[in-house]
């Protein structure tokens, strides 16, 4: 089952739950029970579009020197 990240309108308190994919309706807000919550997109761990991290000159640790924090 996927996780998916929710909000909720009333209280502003982000949650995460395991839900059924077949499952219409969102689970309320643990902190207020609201029914009010937005379902939110977020990017699958592994999906940032790349493996290599790159320093502030653009380059990977290998060839960026120093400058790579």
């Amino acid at each position: 089952m996927p996780i998916y990240e929710y909000r909720c309108d009333d209280c502003g308190v982000r949650y995460e739950k395991i839900v059924p994919s077949s499952s219409s309706e969102a689970p309320p807000c643990p902190n207020c029970s609201s029914k009010n919550v937005l379902k939110l997109i977020s990017v699958p761990g592994g999906m940032t579009g790349g493996s290599e991290q790159t320093g502030p000159c653009g380059a990977t640790r290998a060839s960026c020197g120093s400058g790579f924090s």
